[in-house]
């Protein structure tokens, strides 16, 4: 947004708080008359928003909020912009609309079906907007971005970072697993690329830098950002996988997500590579923000 305002570019943005400044408005993705006047008059509409995983959340209530806001929301959306005569819907969905590749690296034809509640959801959402965008003769275009990293982020690595500065994150073993990344500022660039290129219409692209970075690479590269020595040393993965299981063990008996558990460990060891051939191809994107300085704007905002 701040990018395309510095370019002049008329915007409209749907907020949930208080509106601060002529172009946002205030609503919410379930209610229809906000988001008709948040739709009207525009044409090009971009969708980021939605419901990722809260940690510490547990149950089915964290389902259904998966559902109403990622899948409902997006339908709700996709409905106003079709009626309001959109051009153009980018949509922001993710990488875990496919299932986990393993020890390979997907691309957007990966024949799995998503494991999570969080990416069934996102691929529930691609298809209804797909059949909404035909309805309406709206193109379409489905990015699914890679894990997302940079300054102001409460992701995953952004805790493991924290965690790590305070000293209560072990080293990682090597494993050779490779998880995808994408820094902030290189997916506002494919969104501007599916905001204008012909060629995008209709089409579903991972957005993710060409190189991944095992666990343990990331766990060095955050050390180093942080100016802290390398360790030579890792805890045991028969030890991590131990841990996992007690973690899990814990879950069922205290009824409540554990900061480690069996998820938690695959993030860390197992691998989640995703392939941006097809964004590269079509649309000339590639991700510039290497690693080392990504994590450097994330961390101290330079």
């Amino acid at each position: 947004m701040t990018r395309l305002a510095a370019q002049g570019t008329p915007l409209r943005v749907l907020t949930r708080g208080r509106p601060h400044v002529p172009h946002e408005c205030q609503g919410d993705l379930a209610e229809a008359a906000a988001l008709a006047v948040a739709c009207g008059g525009v044409r090009r509409v971009v969708h980021c928003a939605g419901h990722a995983h809260a940690f510490g959340a547990f149950g089915p209530a964290e389902v259904q909020r998966h559902w109403r806001v990622n899948f409902e929301g997006t339908r709700h959306l996709a409905e106003a912009a079709g009626r309001a005569g959109v051009g153009r819907f980018v949509f922001l969905s993710s990488v875990k609309a496919v299932g986990e590749p393993g020890e390979a690296c997907a691309d957007e034809e990966w024949p799995l079906p998503p494991v999570s509640d969080y990416g069934r959801a996102k691929r529930a959402a691609e298809e209804a907007l797909l059949e909404t965008g035909q309805r309406y003769g709206m193109e379409v275009v489905i990015l699914r971005p890679a894990m997302v990293y940079g300054a102001g982020g409460r992701g995953n690595l952004e805790r493991m970072a924290a965690l790590i500065r305070r000293g209560f994150f072990p080293p990682l073993p090597e494993t050779g697993n490779r998880r995808s990344l994408v820094h902030v500022s290189d997916l506002v660039a494919a969104i501007e690329l599916a905001l204008t290129a012909p060629q995008a219409a209709g089409r579903t692209y991972t957005v993710a830098h060409a190189q991944a970075p095992s666990g343990r690479g990331l766990y060095d590269a955050l050390r180093a950002v942080l100016g802290l020595p390398p360790l030579g040393w890792a805890v045991p993965r028969p030890l991590l996988v131990g841990l996992a299981r007690l973690g899990d063990v814990g879950e069922v008996l205290m009824r409540r997500r554990l900061p480690f558990d069996k998820d938690v460990l695959e993030r860390l060891l197992g691998s989640a590579c995703h392939s941006p051939a097809r964004i590269a191809c079509e649309l000339g994107w590639e991700a510039r923000v290497g690693l080392a300085e990504g994590l450097e704007e994330m961390l101290h905002g330079r």
